[in-house]
């Protein structure tokens, strides 16, 4: 890893590069990992360093974590490359004149009237100037595009609609890059026509180079990322390695679901950017998908302290309050979100979540309509919406929700598992198991979904009880929390007449109710089984000790113990008497 003075000094460039060619997302990135640099105490007061004054016990620990796991850091041998150099890429030679076509260009790029900001720069040749003409034209573009969208299907319509400029696009900067004389940024610009187009292996070797060229612009970085859609494909890429990888890497190994590999390297990268705010939503975000729910919202409340007007990633964590039906939390969270931007995709997330806890489903569903007409490509809302639906009962709105999720991103397997709840409710199980398939293919450690499918399993129409057995144990082998599977698991042996198997998962059963002191008629059903059970086997002490903790109830429970407590002694009786 490069010192953090150097990383300082790169990043401070880099945002005022990126914000001058208006890549606004990149440098708003950059700036946020440039102040999550712990600065030196020393040289500076502490009105320089209350950004970052909030440090945390959560900062602490993964620091701490990165630190004794020798995985978070590179092995023996490897070293970075040199640091491409930032005047090369910062200066072009301008003249005056020049330079006044691109500031009015820019000024007008700013006000979103990209084809007047194009229009400027028309006869302009620096690499610079090209490159705003070619972005702002695929800006507008994909603004007309969305407009042709929404004039033909309406706000959520699906439509066929394409960016028109991508055409001679594509072939201005292939000429360009055939020359030699394409820069990093029009690479980018490139990529991401190459992409729309469908050429995917094109556009990551064209976003490889464009990376590789100039390694801060985590737009481009976003973009490569979106490609790699399997291990094999982010192996192959050649790739320099520069510090800014790391943080590449960290995300792809996220995306592709290897949530403890991507953890390994955010706790590494937090040596150096130990105040970074991303970092720790990325960690949240890991934590999350491994449903470490308790970690996840320590670290989001301590965001929020830090960052109070944060909306990013804050959808998220309004996930995390539902789940754990935090109403009061949910709600304030809320509020604060709609005071600071109630128009932003993620704040009607968050109140649709609000609404959707409280029982009244079809305001919610008002909430992720809003969120689409923001941002049509937001995935959680697409998801969230289909679950709604299926609580309304409206199976065919949650399946055509379910299938633009996962339309969007065929790896959300939250769709997929949606998709195969709402066939179930149909009646359809032999569609609900080919869906639920492939969310237990994205997800294998998710015990939620190996249950639905070992109840997919038990419906009439399939019948394999066999099937759903293998599937109840790998949900039970998933820190089933619910311990819904070991009580599933009891019942289907005992079914099948494996009584040495249903009272092995009983006393299973039984022993966790006891550790977390939950009662029900889930411990009152294991009780009965394992006291016939053990008269059966002639276990007459264990019999009396279960038909004893029977008696403590009141109803038919209570009259079955006495009748088995009578019968267990006149058994002992006739063993005493007449031994066999």
């Amino acid at each position: 890893m490069a010192s953090k003075e150097t990383c300082r000094t790169e990043l401070r460039s880099a945002v005022r590069l990126l914000s001058d060619r208006g890549l606004y997302s990149a440098s708003k990135w950059a700036a946020e990992q440039l102040m999550g640099i712990e600065q030196d105490p020393a040289k500076h007061t502490p009105s320089h360093t209350r950004f970052q004054r909030g440090s945390s016990s959560i900062r602490r620990r993964f620091r701490a974590a990165a630190a004794g796991d020798s995985s978070a850091t590179p092995s023996a041998g490897v070293s970075y490359v040199a640091t491409p150099s930032m005047a090369g890429a910062e200066d072009y030679e301008y003249d005056a004149i020049d330079n006044d076509f691109y500031l009015l260009a820019k000024s007008y790029f700013d006000c979103r009237e990209f084809r007047r900001a194009a229009h400027v720069l028309r006869d302009q040749t620096s690499k610079k100037a090209v490159f705003l003409r070619c972005y702002a034209l695929y800006l507008a573009g994909e603004k007309r595009k969305e407009e042709e969208m929404i004039e033909l299907e309406g706000p959520l319509g699906k439509s066929d609609t394409v960016n028109k400029e991508n055409v001679s696009l594509e072939r201005e900067l292939s000429a360009l890059r055939k020359n030699g004389t394409i820069d990093s940024f029009c690479l980018y610009v490139y990529g991401l026509v190459l992409k729309e187009k469908g050429s995917e292996n094109l556009a990551r070797t064209v976003l490889v180079e464009a990376v590789n060229s100039y390694p801060w612009n985590w737009s481009a970085w976003s973009e490569l990322q979106s490609l790699c859609t399997t291990i094999e494909t982010l192996n192959s890429l050649n790739l320099n390695n520069h510090w800014m990888k790391d943080f590449f890497l960290a995300n792809t190994y996220q995306e592709l679901r290897m949530h403890n590999e991507s953890l390994s390297k955010y706790e590494y990268l937090q040596a150096t950017f130990s105040f970074s705010n991303y970092i720790q939503a990325q960690i949240a975000k890991a934590q999350y998908n491994l449903r470490e729910f308790e970690l996840v919202e320590v670290i989001f409340e301590e965001l929020l302290r830090n960052d109070p007007y944060r909306i990013e990633d804050m959808d998220m964590y309004s996930n995390v309050l539902y789940a754990k039906e935090c109403f009061s939390a949910l709600s304030y969270l809320a509020h604060r979100v709609f005071l600071t931007d109630k128009y932003r995709p993620e704040s009607c997330c968050i109140i649709g979540n609000y609404y959707s806890l409280k029982g009244q489903h079809e305001k919610s569903v008002i909430y992720f309509r809003r969120a689409l007409k923001l941002n049509i490509n937001y995935l959680s809302a697409w998801t969230l919406m289909g679950h709604e639906y299926v609580e309304m009962k409206n199976t065919s709105a949650a399946v055509d929700a379910y299938r633009r999720a996962v339309d969007i991103n065929p790896c959300d397997y939250r769709a997929w598992y949606g998709l195969g709840q709402a066939y179930e409710m149909m009646g359809m199980p032999f569609y609900a198991l080919h869906y639920f398939k492939k969310s237990v293919f994205l997800q294998p450690n998710d015990s939620r979904l190996w249950i639905a499918m070992a109840q997919c399993y038990e419906t009439e129409q399939l019948h394999m009880l066999e099937e759903a057995i293998k599937c109840y144990k790998r949900a039970a082998n998933c820190n089933d929390r619910e311990a819904i599977a070991l009580h599933h698991l009891a019942k289907l042996h005992c079914k099948l007449g494996h009584t040495e198997e249903a009272a092995f998962y009983y006393k299973k059963d039984l022993d966790r109710m006891e550790a977390e002191e939950r009662e029900g008629p889930n411990m009152v059903e294991a009780l009965m089984f394992l006291a016939q059970h053990c008269k059966t086997k002639k276990r007459f002490e264990e019999a009396e000790v279960y038909c004893t903790r029977l008696l403590d109830y009141t109803g038919p429970e209570k009259e079955t113990a006495e009748s088995l407590l009578q019968g267990i002694r006149y058994e002992k009786l006739d063993v005493e008497h007449f031994p066999p």
